[in-house]
């Protein structure tokens, strides 16, 4: 399942998640953060707020309907957003509003070819690599190097089976069947955080951390670009 062809299919409503920053989440938010152990607006303010500065450029991978995005928008009052999607998320985010500091890109691959090198300051994702392969997220890790700025930060939520062998699969969401079948037959691929750090230093990254332990079923990395 988690192919290019799959998970430009897949998502096409547009994942939304409410508010991450309210202190009382909706009903959605609520039974997510249950699943995943750990609260929204805890895993942005520690694991995004301290990367960005009112003028930040920011790339976001895989928006949706842009829970995550309307967040760091709110703290770079005088920066500018960049997310990359397989869908047109323009329907959702409305970049028209935010004068000319949200630029929405659809593409096709994981090339990154669409944005200019040596331009952001901070990358972020939640919610996106866990549905993708190893191979994939090293592709995705490799290509959005070049992108960053010297010194730049990446934040990625991805899924840890290790963490999520400990929640428990029931709790986690997570199909128990899946652990017989291969990782292209399932939307939820194998990864852990030793993998995942290996895969990012591979790319060119420094590992600042393989998980911040901000959620209990998944792991967030936090990088460094070289």
């Amino acid at each position: 399942m988690p192919t290019i062809n799959w998970l430009r299919k897949e998502f096409y409503y547009g994942y939304d998640s409410g508010d991450v920053l309210s202190v009382i989440p909706n009903w959605r938010r609520f039974n997510e953060e249950r699943i995943i152990g750990g609260s929204y607006r805890n895993v942005f303010l520690k694991g995004a707020v301290p990367y960005l500065k009112p003028d930040s450029k920011v790339m976001e991978l895989g928006p949706g309907r842009g829970s995550w995005s309307r967040a760091i928008m709110q703290n770079i009052p005088n920066g500018k957003l960049t997310t990359l999607d397989f869908q047109d998320v323009r329907q959702w985010l409305h970049p028209e509003r935010y004068n000319m500091r949200m630029d929405n890109i659809q593409v096709t691959d994981n090339s990154f070819s669409a944005v200019p090198d040596h331009s952001f300051d901070f990358f972020w994702s939640f919610g996106v690599l866990c549905h993708n392969n190893l191979t994939d997220i090293k592709e995705i890790l490799k290509n959005a190097l070049p992108k960053m700025k010297k010194g730049a930060y990446a934040v990625h939520m991805y899924g840890d089976w290790e963490k999520l062998e400990q929640w428990g699969w029931k709790k986690g969401k997570v199909p128990a069947e899946f652990k017989n079948k291969p990782d292209d037959e399932i939307w939820w691929p194998r990864n852990n955080s030793k993998e995942m750090a290996a895969a990012a230093a591979a790319a060119g990254w420094d590992v600042v951390s393989p998980d911040l332990g901000l959620v209990k079923r998944d792991s967030i990395i936090l990088l460094r670009a070289k």
